[in-house]
């Protein structure tokens, strides 16, 4: 059994830009030059998603949609500080409305194909099931034309770790409220296959009824730290061990991959810097960063901006569910004020949340986060938005809003990591870093 998952991403971009018209393909699996199983994986706004909006938005509209969902992907994620030692089945508000990148998973005997968002910062997988109320009919596993399924029963230590469980009758269940939204769901387990790897028993939750707004059409898969998680479902396969790496969104291809386990992982040239635990948010990958460089000068930022603490679930932390990153105020504003000094006297403008925009090139040639023991550079590309007719470039971060006092968060996000191999090791506790070309 290979413990090497290839998986191709579509990036955000793909659609919302209409920067090329021509696909990948979207076949379910296809094999790579070395014979190993390569499976699919896409934005949720690509040609090859159902979840596909059936009229193209322009750029502005598409960046402004964005920024909307990370500002609701921030507040979940900030929301998570509160003591507990249960980790959350289902996502919340902000993941539902932000599942950047979605993965086709075949889940059940005989398998049936379903796509779930591929997230970072949450644990424990769930899809919506037939016959449940207030969900998408575009995407639903049917447990009766299963012979593995069987449904989690109340005693199970699974049982235990979702949030506000309950036990009716013999299955376990539970529900979760976020924003304007509810679900109920059950506990249940079944063969899951990702590329040629099978993993039997898989623990997950099957939505029964859902309310409100913000409930997806597709499910969750996680890749968090938690002991619902893929990785800890999967240790003894996959070693708690994988890496992924974005594409630019100008890549006429729009494929990157994901890998599981540690064989073929990159070893030259990544660099590593070690992860942090904060048991109040257990999900999270927190690393320590340091400072911000722009260009070759290294930005004035008091050292509280970036200070870890498991308390308040201040940090830094890396996540595959938002777009732009974000740093607390005083961390971006220093940093925003110094690309503005570096563009001398151009004019600046405003997009939405972006508060720092062009209509002349931006010479600004590098942004470098600075965390212990690892430099991550960031070339124009990856701090720099531009309109798809060129006339307009903002820097794509923005601040974390006033307005939530769990505002303490750096979130370093997908757009910042693109053309980069990030690897997370958990045996080691560290995450790696390197520069490649993802398609």
């Amino acid at each position: 059994m290979t413990t090497l998952l290839f998986v191709s991403l579509a990036i955000l971009f793909f659609s919302s830009f209409d920067l090329h018209t021509t696909t990948a393909g979207c076949d379910d699996t296809v094999h790579d030059q070395g014979g190993s199983n390569l499976v699919q994986v896409i934005h949720v706004n690509s040609p090859c998603s159902p979840f596909r909006p059936k009229t193209p938005l322009s750029w502005q509209d598409s960046v402004l949609q964005m920024q909307s969902n990370d500002k609701a992907r921030l507040q979940y994620l900030s929301s998570l500080v509160a003591p507990r030692s249960i980790v959350p089945i289902a996502s919340g508000r902000a993941v539902t409305q932000n599942p950047t990148y979605i993965v086709k998973a075949k889940i059940g005997t005989p398998a049936q194909t379903l796509l779930m968002a591929v997230d970072t910062s949450n644990d424990a997988a769930w899809i919506p099931c037939t016959a449940c109320v207030g969900c998408s009919t575009a995407a639903t596993f049917t447990p009766a034309k299963s012979t593995t399924f069987k449904p989690v029963g109340c005693g199970a230590p699974q049982c235990n770790q979702v949030p506000n469980p309950s036990c009716g009758g013999t299955a376990c269940g539970f529900n979760v409220t976020y924003g304007g939204s509810t679900i109920a769901a059950s506990l249940a387990q079944d063969n899951i296959t990702l590329a040629t790897d099978s993993v039997r028993g898989f623990t997950f939750g099957c939505i029964q009824k859902a309310t409100g707004t913000s409930v997806p059409a597709q499910g969750l898969l996680g890749l968090g730290r938690g002991p619902l998680s893929l990785l800890s479902q999967t240790s003894s396969l996959y070693q708690s061990i994988f890496s992924y790496c974005l594409p630019s969104y100008k890549s006429p291809s729009f494929t990157g991959s994901l890998r599981l386990g540690p064989n073929s992982q990159p070893i030259r040239l990544l660099k590593y810097t070690p992860l942090l635990k904060n048991p109040r948010r257990s999900s999270f990958y927190y690393v320590n960063l340091m400072g911000i460089r722009v260009g070759r000068r290294v930005v004035n930022i008091p050292p509280s901006a970036f200070a870890f603490d498991p308390k308040t679930g201040a940090g830094t932390v890396f996540d595959s569910g938002t777009v732009f990153t974000i740093l607390v105020k005083a961390a971006y504003t220093a940093v925003r004020d110094e690309v503005r000094r570096q563009m001398g006297k151009a004019v600046v403008s405003t997009l939405g949340g972006f508060d720092t925009c062009y209509t002349v090139p931006i010479t600004v040639p590098t942004i470098t986060f600075m965390f212990s023991g690892l430099n991550m550079t960031l070339p124009q590309d990856n701090f720099i938005i531009r309109s798809s007719a060129g006339t307009t470039s903002c820097l794509a971060m923005a601040a974390a809003p006033d307005s939530n006092v769990n505002s303490v968060l750096n979130v370093i996000a997908t757009f910042q990591q693109q053309n980069q191999r990030i690897l997370i090791d958990l045996p080691n506790s560290k995450l790696g870093v390197a520069r490649e070309r993802c398609s």
